[in-house]
């Protein structure tokens, strides 16, 4: 399983360890991930999903994960995280059409 976030795409960075002697050693920076469980009111379902704590934040401040995936650009957005995003497009017109 690959360590990145499903809806903000945050990846896992690289660069250096620096000692007081100024010594470069390559390291790692890996994303704070969470499996949370995430309800969409349209689709009246949860789901879960690997999200950065940085992401959770960002779907409680835009008001749920309808709401964060609707304004989201489908280029950091995991298959599965545009898989539900096409479900609550879908969800939401047929809900305006009738």
């Amino acid at each position: 399983m690959a360590r990145r976030c499903e809806l903000s795409g945050k990846d896992v960075m690289t660069g250096n360890n620096v000692s007081h002697a100024n010594n470069k050693t390559r390291r790692r920076f890996l994303p704070n991930l969470c499996v949370v469980s995430l309800m969409s009111e349209t689709l009246g379902e949860t789901f879960q999903l690997r999200i950065s704590a940085h992401a959770l934040r960002s779907v409680e401040h835009r008001g749920g994960l309808d709401a964060y995936l609707m304004k989201a650009s489908d280029d950091g957005l995991s298959q599965k995280a545009r898989q539900i995003k096409a479900s609550i497009k879908r969800q939401q017109a047929e809900a305006a059409a009738a």
